[in-house]
């Protein structure tokens, strides 16, 4: 990327911002440009937002959702249904889901999906906390995989770990689209997905 006209600073903010999902070189300077403009409305309240998320957020040790607390609010809501568990492969893929108000359980992330070629094995995924939550009274185990070869390949892997016991093993239905991810996806086709939902 061509260096800016200016100090390390704006350098450096520019690099960082770069590295976000979505956005390429040219998208982190217009960033950067439309903060630095904004410093008192934008810029200044986002440093301190993200200075506060940095010593705030925690990674839920019982299901690896991000919250202010662990176990997170979700995992401590008394409302949600603890027989039955949702499996998804990244927190964002939990808040679609939520956003999308179609599951009142509780859910299990697994922090990525089984991949051979990036050296992505069950040990470097959240996969034993896993079978023993299941052991401990789950009635129904919910595998919302992204519909990708990984995310296929991490479905069938948790479906052969869990034929031992005896929890009902179900998966989305074919309305979420292959190779599509759950964060990109409406709230329609995702309700419809989990109603249309089948066991393996």
């Amino acid at each position: 990327m061509p260096s800016v006209q200016a100090g390390p600073e704006i350098e450096r903010l520019i690099q960082l911002l770069s590295k976000l999902p979505g956005l390429g070189p040219r998208s982190a300077r217009r960033a950067a440009l439309a903060l630095l403009k904004k410093r008192e409305q934008l810029l200044e309240p986002l440093g301190t937002a993200m200075r506060d998320a940095a010593a705030a957020i925690k990674t839920c040790e019982v299901c690896g959702n991000l919250d202010t607390s662990s176990p997170c609010s979700l995992c401590n809501d008394p409302r949600r249904d603890a027989h039955v568990l949702c499996v998804v492969e990244d927190v964002a893929d939990l808040w679609a889901l939520e956003r999308a108000s179609v599951f009142r359980g509780k859910y299990h992330v697994l922090g990525g999906a089984l991949s051979a070629l990036d050296g992505i094995t069950p040990e470097k995924l959240n996969m034993a906390p896993l079978i023993a939550r299941v052991r401990d009274g789950v009635e129904e185990v919910i595998l919302a995989m992204n519909a990708t070869v990984e995310g296929q390949t991490t479905a069938h892997y948790l479906m052969d770990a869990l034929a031992a016991s005896t929890v009902k093993v179900t998966r989305l239905a074919h309305g979420v689209p292959v190779g599509g991810e759950l964060d990109y996806l409406d709230e329609g086709t995702l309700s419809h997905a989990f109603k249309a939902r089948r066991s393996l």
